[in-house]
């Protein structure tokens, strides 16, 4: 019925069927064709033919009236597509650890926003399973994440790769024992802990100092367990936290050493009551992804967010 409505409308302007079809390109037999079309499809006629100037019949004037709300709301989708594709509307929904929402995240999306002012974005901490469960439901548009998720549901794109570092307080005596080893502020900045030639610490050298941890379950916890168990040793936990930036700074306050991403530690104050350590073992490196579904349509701010991500990853 409105599939021809610029026929209907461009006569409605012109008052005249010839006019329209000088207009339109086409010939007045065709132009009239396919106005009797319509005219059959409503079942009334839309043009009063008996007067000159041409007239609009009741039916016509509704028929007007409808063809131009439709192409209004085809210019607003027009314009709304228009704005998403140069970025002047639109949103990203993000979720992420605490310690990526705290420390990684908020400074790319200044950058973003810096950018594409227009765009709104949206944050959301929680675990692997929450955010996993939210991604997959379509809640959530990408993950920050360094846990493996499906790769048959998601893809995904390689932000760095972190180092679980041992942070030790500065005042136990075994940092005497191991004093080689200790990571300078300068070997914490350039990160050359990642080199082969950085040598890594005895983990066994601390089996007898307390130990402050994750709650079990943390991919952290998990890491650290394996360490220590591959080390030789269980370690004396005498606290445990659900954020790894709290076990941090528990740690300074002289109460037991940590586990801790060199993510964490980087953008934490300089801290001299603290003594670092590189880590050996597969446990000690993990890499950071960003993931979302596989099937699922980005849009053009994801696209740019993620090429931002890409340019500011340390790995």
């Amino acid at each position: 019925m409105f599939t021809w409505k610029k026929y209907v409308y461009e006569i409605y302007k012109e008052k005249s069927f010839s006019k329209a079809a000088q207009n339109l390109y086409i010939s007045q037999p065709s132009l009239s064709a396919r106005i009797k079309k319509i005219e059959q499809q409503i079942g009334a006629p839309i043009f009063d033919r008996s007067t000159t100037p041409l007239r609009m019949t009741e039916v016509g004037e509704a028929y007007i009236s409808a063809a131009e709300k439709i192409f209004q709301i085809e210019q607003d989708m027009e314009n709304y597509i228009n704005d998403l594709n140069t970025l002047k509307s639109g949103s990203i929904t993000i979720g992420a650890s605490n310690l990526f929402a705290a420390y990684i995240l908020p400074p790319i999306i200044t950058k973003f926003k810096q950018c594409f002012p227009d765009i709104n974005i949206r944050l959301t901490e929680g675990n692997t399973t929450q955010l996993e469960e939210l991604l997959c439901n379509n809640t959530l548009d990408m993950v920050f994440d360094n846990n493996h998720y499906d790769n048959i549901l998601y893809d995904k794109g390689l932000y760095n790769e972190e180092a679980i570092l041992l942070a030790v307080p500065g005042s136990f005596s075994v940092n005497e024992e191991v004093k080689e080893y200790q990571l300078t502020p300068q070997d914490l900045q350039n990160k050359t802990y990642f080199s082969p030639e950085c040598p890594a610490v005895p983990l066994a050298a601390f089996s007898q100092i307390p130990f402050i941890m994750l709650t079990p379950g943390n991919d952290t916890r998990i890491r650290g367990d394996k360490l220590c168990r591959e080390a030789g040793f269980q370690p004396d936990i005498v606290l445990e936290f659900n954020q790894q930036a709290t076990a941090y700074m528990a740690a300074t306050t002289q109460m037991g050493a940590t586990f801790s991403s060199d993510i964490l530690v980087s953008r934490q104050p300089s801290f001299d009551n603290l003594v670092y350590y590189k880590l050996e073992g597969e446990a000690a490196r993990r890499k950071v992804y960003f993931y979302y579904k596989r099937h699922k349509f980005k849009t053009r701010a994801m696209e740019e967010f993620i090429r931002m991500m890409q340019e500011n990853g340390e790995g």
